[in-house]
């Protein structure tokens, strides 16, 4: 059964030049694949003009709202007790943007009411995985 939980979301872009920029986010999760989370923005405000999501581990998003975690495309830290950090990685810059930590704090405990921590079934994903990967092989 496919579960999705969907919250809106206030971010703020932090520019080159320490400016705070309002930006709109979803985050989302599914019980389809529980072991990401998803940040969806808008097209308008992406610089080519195309919906964009980043997707990264649910267990780096926990790890990140209570001390700096992650390698890679994206980075996530406590800012305060007030706001966290999520740094996103692509071949265009970097993205700094700020959450409300509480925002993702319950989205978080959203998540786990879906798919609770250490129930992850991803055996069924992993053997779709490798049928796409390997053709029927």
């Amino acid at each position: 059964m496919d579960i999705t939980y969907r919250q809106p979301a206030r971010a703020q872009l932090i520019t080159a030049e320490d400016r705070e920029v309002p930006v709109p986010a979803t985050l989302r999760y599914t019980a389809e694949d529980p072991l990401a989370v998803f940040v969806d923005f808008p097209s308008e405000v992406t610089l080519d003009g195309e919906d964009v999501t980043w997707t990264f581990a649910r267990s780096l998003l926990d790890e990140g709202l209570d001390a700096p975690a992650g390698r890679g495309d994206v980075h996530i830290w406590p800012c305060g007790r007030a706001r966290t950090v999520l740094e996103f990685h692509s071949p265009w810059g970097i993205a700094l943007l700020q959450f409300d930590t509480p925002t993702l704090r319950r989205f978080l405990l959203h998540t786990y009411a879906v798919v609770a921590a250490g129930q992850e079934d991803v055996a069924e994903d992993v053997e779709r995985g490798l049928s796409a990967l390997f053709g029927g092989v």
